[in-house]
């Protein structure tokens, strides 16, 4: 067989480097790991290798190998938040092991590589330059995969929009597709979650401790940043100048030219790379990935899909040996001819409130039967029957400068996910409607939406729109949610659809199934400042009168009708 321990011919500026093992903080991690299947190799590392860029830069890469004789298909991993901890073990080591080379590679501008970070302008080209690269290096055999989670997905779908014959199967975790979709989906700016996304790009490269300490100073500084007036820089104070954030604030509308070429929706529906996709039902990008799914699905691509009860990080931490058992089974099965891993089904997901795992021919189920609307009723409940004529419902007052909080849901922090909605719900500019206690389990599997129906006095606010699992005891648990930006002649009657994330949930005998509307969740959105002035410029706000009427409705997945009362 072939000697593929590491042997460059390319020369490079400088000494090259040498061959070594990982690190022992990398060790150390891999090994505190349980879960996870027994290694098959030793790993040995080339660090901080010399790539060429599209540009002509140098971008820094790491490879990672088998230390046995043998060919070995490749991973190309290009990531903007460095190299170390914890990609070195989750990635460089732990695929390794198993019998892949790792290139793992710092974007433009971060860990070491010259030029200057984009958000999403260079990823294709130096994707692909990456690629060259690796087709002169000896111990590249021609069968290449991709794999990673968050951003590191956005550098898969870059390579796969113009994608190298070599590129043989893709590993999407908890990945994005659409950047404008993750700040703006809905019309309201995802405010916390751009916030946390600055501190990670702009320091995680650099190593844990400067990383944490920006985080520290964005938490000590968060009340400040959230509240100001405009709110756009106002995150200097904490992050420093990010011309890329600064863009992402300045440009709400998906039309603007700024935005060409960010979405990469068409990589997906080449349908010529066999794609497995995870995500979590609390991840920050969940909806990504079943607008992921659904597109490769209709360009009859070979697929599948993992969600589990994770977060967007809980996915890569207690969800990381199913994670990592998902990842491994597909890329052995498309670059080593290895199948056994695979599933009978094409998707798995985890049923909320019944802790259990279903696995499913398809996304949504088919047939789908048409879901059944639970209407709003003025006694504040949820009920089958339709209104017989519309009327006002109830009504309350949003204040931009005492914004309705965020608690819980799609977030990239730890506050992220399921949390008790019991103090949020006795606010008084938020609004409940409850159906009765259920006599059997109701399973929603599919998509979820809620109509709503609602006058605005000053013409301009928020629907946020969210369903809760209320237990025996009153608890209201977070189940799924969503916004749309109202716009519309002041106190006129309108109706909006608020689409919210797909669900898989058990709502328990004796549990209420509750709608939730308000008009917003700040931080986790900007406030609407009610004026029609996009919400990072204004610089004044004006409360919002909200009532709504009859014929708000919530759609559940199943054709899942609301019992009687």
């Amino acid at each position: 067989m072939a000697d593929t321990r590491p042997h460059d011919v390319t020369p490079q500026s400088g000494p090259r480097p040498p061959v070594r093992g990982p690190s022992l903080s990398a060790r150390l991690m891999r090994a505190s790991w349980r879960g996870l299947p027994p290694k098959r190799y030793d790993v040995g590392l080339e660090a901080g290798l010399a790539v060429p860029g599209a540009d002509g830069g140098t971008l820094r890469a790491d490879h990672y190998f088998p230390r046995a004789d043998g060919d070995f298909p490749t991973l190309l991993i290009r990531s903007p938040y460095g190299r170390g901890l914890p990609w070195s073990p989750m990635f460089g080591i732990l695929f390794a092991e198993q019998g892949f080379h790792v290139v793992l590679q710092s974007c433009r501008g971060t860990g070491g590589s010259d030029g200057r970070f984009d958000l999403w302008r260079n990823e294709t080209a130096d994707g692909l330059a990456a690629v060259t690269w690796l087709r002169g290096r000896p111990w590249f055999t021609g069968t290449l995969g991709t794999v990673g989670p968050s951003y590191l997905g956005y550098t898969q779908w870059a390579l796969a929009l113009d994608p190298p014959p070599e590129l043989k199967a893709m590993v999407v975790q908890v990945g994005m597709h659409d950047p404008h979709a993750f700040y703006h989906r809905g019309g309201a700016f995802h405010l916390e979650n751009a916030l946390a996304v600055g501190a990670g790009m702009t320091n995680q490269h650099r190593g844990i401790v400067p990383f944490l300490k920006a985080v520290l100073r964005l938490r000590r500084g968060l009340d400040g940043i959230v509240s100001a007036r405009p709110l756009r820089k106002a995150y200097e104070s904490a992050l420093g100048e990010l011309p890329w954030l600064d863009g992402v604030m300045a440009h709400p509308d998906a039309d603007d030219p700024y935005w060409r070429g960010a979405a990469l929706a068409g990589a997906a529906e080449q349908a010529g790379i066999p794609t497995a996709l995870i995500g979590g039902w609390h991840d920050a990008l969940v909806d990504q990935t079943f607008e992921q799914y659904a597109r490769l699905r209709a360009a009859g691509a070979r697929t599948s899909l993992l969600v589990g009860p994770w977060t967007h990080t809980s996915a890569l931490q207690q969800g990381w040996p199913e994670v990592f058992a998902e990842s491994l089974a597909w890329l052995r099965a498309h670059l080593c001819d290895d199948p056994s891993g695979l599933r009978p089904t094409g998707v798995r997901v985890h049923v909320g409130g019944a802790d259990t795992w279903r696995d499913l021919d398809d996304w949504p189920q088919s047939p789908d039967p048409a879901p059944a609307p639970w209407y709003a009723a003025p006694d504040d409940s949820l009920t089958s029957r339709p209104p017989a004529q519309p009327a006002p419902l109830t009504s309350f007052r949003h204040d931009p400068d005492a914004p309705t909080p965020s608690v819980g849901g799609l977030l990239l922090s730890r506050t992220a996910g399921p949390r008790d909605n019991t103090a949020l719900e006795a606010r008084d500019d938020v609004r409940t409607f409850t159906g009765p206690p259920l006599t059997e389990p109701l399973d929603a599997v599919g998509p979820v939406s809620a109509r709503v129906r609602l006058a605005v006095d000053t013409g301009h606010a928020d629907a946020f729109v969210r369903l809760c699992d209320v237990d025996g005891q009153g608890r209201s648990t977070n189940v799924c949610d969503g916004i749309t930006r109202v716009a519309t002649a002041p106190g006129t009657p309108t109706e909006v659809t608020v689409v919210m994330s797909p669900i898989a949930h058990r709502f328990a005998p004796g549990h209420r199934v509750r709608l939730q509307i308000s008009g917003g969740a700040h931080p986790r959105y900007a406030s609407n400042p009610g004026t029609g002035v996009p919400d990072t410029e204004a610089a004044t706000v004006t409360p919002a009168h909200i009532t709504l009427y009859t014929g708000t409705s919530l759609n559940l997945p199943g054709g899942t009708p609301a019992p009687e009362r």
